[in-house]
C-alpha cells in the first residue's frame, strides 16, 4: 500500500510517516520498495500505527514509544508500561474523587456555594 493509502485509513500525515521512518518507529519489515523504489507498506501497517497513536495519546514520549518497539531491555520495558499504568490508576482515583464532587456542587452540598437548581 502507498504511503497516500496509509496515511488516509491511519488519520496521519506523510509528513508523520517520514518522521516515524526517520527514528525508527516502523519496523523495516513493513516498508518495502517496489521497481520504480516507491515506498509500498504491508497492510499490517495500519493496526501497528494504531497502537502507535495509543501509546503517544497515553502520554508516551516518541523516546518511550521507541524504546517500547525496537528490541531493548525488557526491563526497561516493563518499567515504563508499569509506571504508566500505575499513572493511569492515579488518574482514574483523581477523576472519581472529581465526579462525586461535581456531583455534590450539583446538589448544593459543596462547602462554597448554594444549590445549580
Amino acid at each position: 500500500m502507498k504511503a497516500s493509502e496509509v496515511s488516509k485509513l491511519t488519520e496521519l500525515p506523510i509528513s508523520t510517516l517520514r518522521f516515524y521512518e526517520r527514528k525508527r518507529l516502523i519496523p523495516e519489515q513493513l516498508i518495502s520498495r517496489d521497481e520504480n523504489n516507491y515506498r509500498v507498506y504491508d497492510d499490517a501497517v495500519v493496526a501497528y500505527l494504531q497502537d502507535v497513536r495509543m501509546l503517544l495519546a497515553l502520554g508516551f514520549t516518541i523516546h518511550d514509544v521507541i524504546l517500547l518497539v525496537n528490541e531493548s531491555s525488557e526491563v526497561k520495558k516493563e518499567a515504563l508500561v508499569m509506571d504508566k499504568m500505575i499513572y493511569i490508576q492515579e488518574l482514574e482515583a483523581k477523576l472519581k474523587e472529581s465526579k462525586a464532587f461535581l456531583s455534590d456542587v450539583l446538589v448544593g452540598r459543596a462547602n462554597f456555594q448554594t444549590r445549580c437548581k
